[in-house]
């Protein structure tokens, strides 16, 4: 298989695109809708503070998430939209000392992290050197969507993000279609939006495969190799990675890692970290 050694991209863009929950004001803890399940031990409604929310917006249960109920708040991620909202958008004011924000703030966010979702996938498709033919079409949709987080506060109502995230989604698509033609032309199945639940993958040869939103919840992928499988949506909850290839993957990000099972022997991709629930 060809080097696919990284581009380089700037520390500093990425960096603003991982969550930052000292420079946030709990956005997810309050703006989002918990449903009472495997993930959350209780149901909250969007807009109402979750009770383990402190004064100080930090969370009183952090070290103890998992044990309490709360699997799914450590899956979460916003790619960096907290503090973007809380810091730049609102200028460091909180929705507690400034209540007439609130409701304006817990609308925001969610757009905002679609956005930032967006850049984190945008920034990782500027460092594949065979999308090189789609760089340039790629950096426009990148300062497209920088520039729709950079908007007022008033201004996110009107945007049309699902417009947007569509053209982006078709752009992704295509780079990830002349990445993927690297990969063995035997390997390159279509398991897009596929059933896996449960699945006996131990040890599949899944280069180049398309997983696009694959539900792969509880499957075996013990010792699987995932080099240049689009990983984009695919729901990896409780499936065992241990020893599993993800070097190369697409679009792999850190709340699919951090849903799923893994070990000291999986290889990860170099901008993401091993989750530390997974076994040594």
């Amino acid at each position: 298989m060809p080097d696919h050694d990284s581009i380089a991209v700037p520390d500093h863009a990425r960096e603003a695109l991982r969550a930052d929950c000292t420079n946030c004001f709990a956005l997810c803890c309050v703006a989002l809708t918990l449903t009472a399940s495997s993930d959350f031990a209780i149901d909250k409604d969007a807009g109402r503070p979750c009770p383990n929310l402190q004064d100080d917006f930090r969370c009183g249960i952090h070290t103890r998430l998992r044990p309490k109920g709360f699997s799914g708040c450590t899956v979460y991620d916003c790619f960096g939209a907290g503090q973007k909202v809380s810091q730049a958008t609102y200028g460091g004011r909180d929705w507690r000392s400034s209540p007439d924000l609130a409701a304006q703030m817990f609308q925001v966010f969610p757009v905002m992290r679609q956005l930032h979702e967006l850049l984190w996938y945008l920034t990782e498709a500027l460092t594949l050197p065979d999308a090189r033919p789609l760089h340039t079409e790629i950096r426009r949709a990148l300062e497209e969507t920088e520039r729709h987080t950079e908007r007022p506060a008033v201004d996110f109502a009107e945007l049309d993000v699902a417009g947007h995230r569509d053209r982006v989604a078709g752009l992704l698509l295509r780079t990830s279609e002349l990445v993927r033609a690297a990969a063995p032309r035997r390997k390159k199945r279509n398991h897009r939006g596929a059933d896996l639940i449960g699945a006996r993958l131990r040890g599949a040869d899944l280069r180049g495969a398309d997983l696009r939103g694959a539900y792969l919840i509880a499957a075996d992928l013990t010792g699987a190799d995932l080099r240049l499988a689009d990983l984009i949506g695919a729901d990896f909850r409780d499936a065992d990675l241990s020893g599993a290839d993800l070097t190369g993957s697409l679009f792999l990000t850190q709340a699919q890692l951090n849903a799923a099972k893994g070990n000291a022997n999986t290889a990860l991709p170099t901008s993401l970290s091993r989750p530390p629930h997974w076994a040594a």
